[in-house]
Formats: structure tokens, C-alpha cells, sequence
């Protein structure tokens, strides 16, 4: 890879380097061509799941592979859809992390199997129209018990994959106890509604619904026997927070990609733009950050496979490295000039999609504050 300088991804196995390469294929084959199509039309291409069932990466990490494998799996999507990235983001780590992590031996086993094979697909429900970074103290959505049954009400916002998800995480506050709680909710279900959120200029592949929970009954079978809180959710984040840090990594190295052939290529005064000197200070200075970002998420994994990570890591990995991805992507369309904005040269998607990847899973002043409380013993959360 180009924008991997300093060779992290040599730390892999021969095997787990067969499965990100097996990957990087698909993605190249599959996935690259109809990206700026599926953009445009703000539609997801339901035809590669079938691909990416065949690939068997869904859920690897409950399956005992690496984080170092299942992050540079996540950097090789980023680098070519940060859209499709998220779609099996969301499904893989989202939706499958909350059943591994909160759900019984007997749920396990009745829902994941059959998420890995990617024959049921996962969302995961947990922020609301007027709730996001204070989601842990404000969740409004509300569940009551009713004999064997559980009746969800309440509204979420900007869920991924719901539209089409078979299967549904929705975190709720028990009205009983106050304590949050999840429940999987199964497509058809009634008092469930799902209506995608229009009109995006960012990861507009990604089908986000605005989902509506009116007297939704879900039966106690369908709730997740291990979550007693809103810490076990935080857990959840916590592993998947780390999965954004890489996903930021695979943005900026596929715009330091795009912009790195488009210098060699074109030409002014006479010979390629690669050769002045401010076009090649912009893509250093990208590679920089690509190489720090790299660097920092490749330890993050590593402390994670150890079993020794704690919240403060995933935080600053998340809010350095989109930080710098926010930087590495506008210097990408700068070398681009005008054709940074057309859809046709590519760089111009992975600006937009760098505002999502940039906000959610916790924004840089949330991570930062998390980060400030672990190293000065103080909280300055109001």
C-alpha cells in the first residue's frame, strides 16, 4: 500500500495478510466501480452482500481473530467507500457486538450464526432526535414491562442499515428501574417504523432512518440478558470507538491514494504537478498524517488483543486521528483544484464522508474531555 510507509501492515500473519488481500480485491472489483453511483443516487447496493458473505470477515472479531486484522480490515473498505465501511461497521461491530457482549448463550447462538453469514443483517439504535453525546443521562425511548412481553416507545435518530436491518438493537430505559436495557427487534415487527433520513451530504450510501416506537412489543426472549446499563453499552463503544480511529486512517490514505496518482498525471507548465515543490509539501504532509494515525491505532489494537486498553485510549485515538483525517482529505482536494469537487475524480466524496466519520461514535470535544479526565484525575463534563 502506498500510504502505508512504514510498513504496519507487515505485523500481520501470512494468513491474516491472504484475508485483507482477499478483501482489497473485492473492494477493487465490486465495490470501487458503482461507489460514486450508489453515492449520487444516496441508494445502498444491496447486490454485494452476497460478496461480502462469501469474504466470512463478518463478526471475525468474536471469532477470535485480531484486532490488528479486523482494523485493517476496516482501513482497506475506508479507503475505497467509507459508505460501505459503515454498512458493515454498523452490521459487524454494532449490531454483532451487542448481542456477543449482552446477549445469552441461547441468544448467541440464535441471531449470530446466521449475521455472519450475512443472511440477516444488524442495526443499532441508540441515539435520539434530541439526544447524542448526553444519550447516557437523556435517553427518552422507554420500555415497560407486560407479562412475557416488553412495549418499546419512544424515537431514534440517524440509525444506520435500519430500513432494510433484520434485525434491530434498540436501547431503552426501563421504566421499572431506570437501567438501560437493549431488545432486538425483528423486521415486521408492529409499532415499528423506519423512514430514511433524506437530503445527507455525507455517507449518503448509508441508508440513516429516523425509526418511530409506538407501543412496539417485544417479547423478554428478545432481550439482551447481559445488559443491566448503560455501562454495558458504553462497553460496546468502547470497542467500536477504536474501529472509527481506523476507519479515519482508511479515509485519509485512500484521499492521499487518489491524490497521489492524480499528481503524477497531471500536467501543467509543461510537466506533472507531482514535481513542483508546494504539490509534494501537501502530500507529505498527508502521509504524515496518515503514518501518525497508523501508528496510533496499529498500538491501540495491540493494547486491545493484550486486554489491557481502557476508555482514554479508544478516545484520543478517535479524536486525533479524524482530526488529522479532517486535514489529510482538504489538502487531497486542494491538489485536485477544481476537480477536487467532481464526483468523477473521487476526492470529493471521501471530503464529504469525512464529516460523518469526524462526528459520530463521539465527537472530538467528548473524547477529548474523556481523554483530559484520565490524565488529570478531573472531570470537566458539566
Amino acid at each position: 500500500m502506498s500510504g502505508d510507509f512504514y510498513d504496519f501492515q507487515g505485523l500481520l500473519t501470512d494468513e491474516e495478510k491472504a484475508i485483507v488481500e482477499k478483501t482489497r480485491e473485492f473492494l477493487r472489483t465490486e465495490v470501487a466501480p458503482i461507489a460514486n453511483e450508489s453515492w449520487a443516487d444516496a441508494e445502498f447496493p444491496h447486490q454485494i452482500v452476497k460478496g461480502f458473505a462469501e469474504l466470512d470477515i463478518a463478526g471475525l472479531a468474536y471469532r477470535g481473530a485480531r484486532s490488528l486484522l479486523t482494523g485493517f480490515l476496516a482501513l482497506e473498505m475506508n479507503r475505497v467507500d467509507p459508505s460501505i465501511a459503515t454498512f458493515f461497521g454498523v452490521h459487524s461491530g454494532l449490531a454483532m457486538g451487542s448481542i456477543n457482549r449482552c446477549g445469552s448463550d441461547e441468544q448467541k447462538q440464535r441471531w449470530l450464526p446466521a449475521m455472519a453469514r450475512m443472511e440477516k443483517i444488524g442495526a443499532f439504535a441508540l441515539t435520539e432526535p434530541n439526544g447524542g453525546s448526553d444519550v447516557a443521562g437523556g435517553l427518552q425511548t422507554t420500555a415497560r414491562r407486560d407479562g412475557d412481553d416488553w412495549i418499546l416507545n419512544g424515537a431514534k435518530r440517524w440509525i444506520g442499515n435500519a430500513t432494510f436491518a433484520d434485525l434491530v438493537i434498540v436501547w431503552a430505559r426501563d421504566e421499572a428501574d431506570n437501567k438501560v436495557k437493549g431488545f432486538v427487534v425483528e423486521k415486521g415487527t408492529p409499532g415499528f417504523t423506519a423512514t430514511k433520513i433524506e437530503h445527507k451530504m455525507a455517507l449518503r450510501t448509508v441508508q440513516n432512518a429516523d425509526i418511530t416506537l409506538t407501543d412496539c412489543r417485544v417479547p423478554e426472549a428478545n432481550r439482551l440478558q447481559n445488559a443491566h446499563g448503560f455501562r454495558d453499552t458504553a462497553d460496546i463503544l468502547r470497542q467500536t470507538r477504536g474501529g472509527v480511529a481506523w476507519q479515519s486512517v482508511g479515509v485519509m490514505m485512500g484521499a492521499y491514494d487518489l491524490a497521489l496518482a492524480y499528481a503524477k498525471e497531471r500536467k501543467q507548465f509543461g510537466k506533472p504537478i507531482a514535481g513542483f515543490q508546494l504539490v509534494q509539501d501537501l502530500l507529505v504532509k498527508m502521509l504524515g498524517n496518515v503514518t501518525a494515525s497508523l501508528g496510533m491505532v496499529v498500538r491501540l489494537a495491540q493494547l486491545q488483543d493484550e486486554g489491557v486498553y481502557r476508555d482514554e485510549h479508544s478516545s484520543l485515538a478517535k479524536a486525533f486521528c479524524t482530526s488529522r483525517m479532517r486535514e489529510a482529505v482538504g489538502w487531497a482536494r486542494e491538489i485536485l483544484g477544481g476537480n477536487g469537487i467532481v464526483l468523477d475524480y473521487h476526492v470529493g466524496r471521501f471530503v464529504a464522508d469525512a464529516e460523518a466519520v469526524y462526528s459520530y461514535e463521539g465527537t472530538r470535544e467528548i473524547n477529548s474531555l474523556v481523554t483530559g479526565r484520565a490524565i488529570t484525575g478531573l472531570s470537566a463534563f458539566v
